[in-house]
């Protein structure tokens, strides 16, 4: 039997349809694409907030601290990173330290803020050499926010009703070598590795061909610098950070830092497989025994300089004797 013209589905309907499955696709592809290259916030003064990217390091000092960082990254290009971080850590006492994080990170249409909490327990090795391991618990607050994402289709499906909100528990696992002249340490970041489930259960359904959800990926992070003094004036600090995550290219910033007189520092970072911005310049002043400040700028590549003016980071940082 056949059907009539009018019981047929509309060419221009099948159209709107199609458009909105490749729609949904496109924003899937890109919006995952951005959460795989940065999921978590991206700091190039690592070694001065050193606590924010390995929790163990907090045993190494025998006094608590305050420091803040603020990161604009790849300014000039749209929806870049935006960052905050706020870290107090320190040592409670000859074995135990103590610390906590809270930050916030916005990059286009999602934004992530969260706190953890850290506990570090110190095993002394020799009489130079300690080891530390650390656990770290808190969450991540996940946000989708629909209102800043362009679509073809108005009435697309996926930007419908309010934004995506995801509240998720989280994980950090930690271990630290050091004595007074060096430190290695390692560090596993979302070590729970929880699904988002952005899409409800009814969308998902009716639309996620492709069910992609969204992962929070377990991360490796391996920071270490060495402390070599080459006068009564001047100390030369070179250092390393290596970061892994499954899917993408292995990071490597190759760092140096020299300061005079313990009142003023400068230094370079280096990171390889970074396209965007390779290069980092920082400067640094001990305002006092208690407070100091610092700067650095990532230096655009030559193929993006066209459209992002480069990184700038401000770090204030604040000890209690």
């Amino acid at each position: 039997m056949n059907l009539k013209q009018d019981q047929l589905p509309s060419l221009d309907n099948m159209k709107i349809l199609k458009m909105k499955k490749i729609t949904i696709l496109i924003l899937t592809f890109f919006y995952f694409g951005k959460i795989e290259a940065q999921q978590l916030p991206q700091i190039s003064q690592y070694m001065l907030n050193n606590y924010a990217i390995n929790p163990a390091v907090s045993a190494m000092y025998d006094y608590y601290q305050v420091k803040t960082t603020i990161r604009n990254q790849w300014t000039g290009l749209s929806e870049s990173p935006k960052t905050t971080i706020l870290s107090i850590y320190g040592k409670q006492n000859e074995k135990v330290a103590l610390g906590g994080t809270v930050f916030n990170d916005i990059t286009g249409p999602t934004s992530r803020i969260g706190g953890t909490i850290s506990y570090a327990y110190t095993l002394p090795i020799n009489g130079k050499l300690n080891f530390s391991l650390a656990i770290s618990g808190g969450f991540t607050q996940f946000r989708l926010i629909k209102s800043t994402i362009s679509v073809q289709q108005a009435d697309d499906p996926f930007i419908q009703g309010g934004d995506i909100v995801r509240t998720l528990p989280d994980a950090i696992f930690a271990l630290n070598f050091f004595t007074e002249k060096w430190y290695l340490g390692l560090s596993v970041p979302q070590l729970l590795s929880t699904e988002l489930n952005l899409m409800d259960e009814d969308f998902a359904r009716r639309y996620d061909t492709t069910s992609v959800n969204g992962k929070l990926s377990s991360h490796v992070f391996v920071l270490g610098e060495y402390i070599y003094v080459i006068n009564k004036d001047f100390t030369f600090k070179p250092n390393l950070f290596l970061k892994y995550v499954s899917g993408s290219k292995t990071q490597i910033d190759l760092g140096v830092k020299t300061e005079y007189k313990q009142l003023l520092w400068t230094g370079v970072n280096y990171n390889i497989n970074n396209q965007l911005s390779p290069l980092g310049l920082l400067l640094g002043y001990n305002i006092s025994d208690k407070f100091n400040i610092g700067y650095s700028f990532g230096v655009p590549s030559s193929s993006t300089s066209s459209y992002q003016s480069g990184s700038h980071e401000f770090m204030l940082g604040f000890k209690f004797f």
